[in-house]
């Protein structure tokens, strides 16, 4: 039995923020991991959601940030709010004393700003891990585990998605309340293809660049060659890190059968990773390594990333685990921002643009 389940009472998480992903990833997870968390307090700034989703797990609710971080009761705060609150309520719960603090992606919009909650998470003790599920999938760790010498001879890497709109498996995984419409914009419009880019690197691609990070050493040197948005969103995106070709690709449309592919190519050794789509709880990832004519099948395994992420933060607010380096976090980040800012650059010069092709209702 872990440390952690011999540690007694369970941890009390806080969650700033009450939208689609608390409602459909967070809590379904944290019903799971019981006899180590437990819900205690929900906070969103429309009253009306942080009680009906507080009711939902027998929490307490408020609309504050200041109200939640003076609860004595929540050991763990995981901020889901907006991406532009992000930095101010990390830096906030480090210094109100918390055990650990999950921050979904982006955790910061500047390299500057990650700079900062590093210090504060040095400063304090309070360690901080950022919600990109896959590095903590066991069908991700697995395939780490066993790749061998594999990261030294990639030279090709994809990352493809599609997927059906987030409402829909958002849906399937519970009642949402409080969910915002997204207004029609102009394709057309620079500025909408820049936000679009912005949105799907920082948003979508996200997950999977810590992921891409592990075998691009030389990730500083990123050159985007080729950036266009798909409708009714998504994204091709290719680019070079050193020596090692990089493929992103993202369709949300009316697709039925979801499809989440990470592939990593090297001389003589490959890498396949088949994740389970974002809001759907089925287990982990699948892994393939092929290397001398052989395949190694690893997963997949009883629990997801998103699981996998509060085990993790649990470890860490009893003391038992290791946190992510900040250094680690901080060039995730900024290869994000990166590949972003220059995906976004090809518009002004005419070579970002909307893929062609009939738009799909979803």
């Amino acid at each position: 039995m872990s440390s952690q389940h011999q540690s007694g009472a369970p941890l009390g998480v806080g969650i700033l923020g009450a939208g689609p992903v608390t409602q459909a990833i967070h809590l379904p997870s944290l019903a799971r991991l019981t006899d180590i968390l437990e819900v205690r307090h929900i906070m969103d700034v429309d009253p009306a959601v942080a009680e009906s989703v507080a009711r939902r797990v027998g929490a307490r609710f408020s609309t504050s940030l200041e109200e939640l971080l003076a609860d004595p009761g929540v050991d763990i705060v995981a901020i889901c709010s907006p991406h532009q609150f992000h930095a101010a309520q990390v830096i906030a719960s480090c210094r109100a004393g918390k055990k650990a603090v999950l921050c979904e992606k982006p955790f910061a919009m500047t390299g500057e700003e990650a700079a900062g909650i590093s210090a504060v998470s040095t400063e304090t003790g309070v360690p901080i891990i950022v919600g990109a599920m896959h590095t903590f999938d066991p069908g991700w760790l697995a395939a780490e585990a066993a790749w061998g010498d594999l990261p030294e001879q990639v030279h090709t890497i994809r990352s493809s998605i599609v997927l059906p709109p987030n409402p829909r498996f958002e849906d399937f995984a519970t009642e949402i309340v409080g969910r915002v419409p997204v207004p029609p914009q102009d394709l057309s419009d620079p500025e909408v293809i820049k936000a679009r880019l912005q949105g799907g690197v920082m948003g979508l691609a996200i997950h999977d660049l810590p992921l891409v990070r592990r075998f691009t050493p030389d990730f500083a040197s990123v050159e985007v060659l080729h950036a266009e948005i798909a409708q009714p969103f998504g994204y091709v995106i290719s680019l070079r890190a050193g020596a090692v070709s990089i493929e992103l690709r993202a369709a949300m449309n009316g697709t039925w059968e979801p499809s989440w592919v990470f592939e990593a190519i090297g001389d003589d050794a490959a890498l396949r990773i088949d994740f389970t789509p974002s809001y759907v709880h089925a287990g982990s990832a699948a892994a393939q390594i092929r290397k001398d004519g052989q395949t190694l099948f690893l997963g997949p395994y009883g629990h997801n990333g998103y699981e996998g992420e509060w085990r993790k933060l649990a470890e860490l607010a009893r003391g038992t685990g290791q946190p992510p380096s900040a250094e680690t976090l901080i060039h995730d980040l900024e290869f994000a921002l990166s590949i972003a800012d220059a995906a976004v650059g090809l518009v002004d010069t005419g070579n970002g643009r909307v893929a062609a092709g009939e738009e799909v209702n979803a």
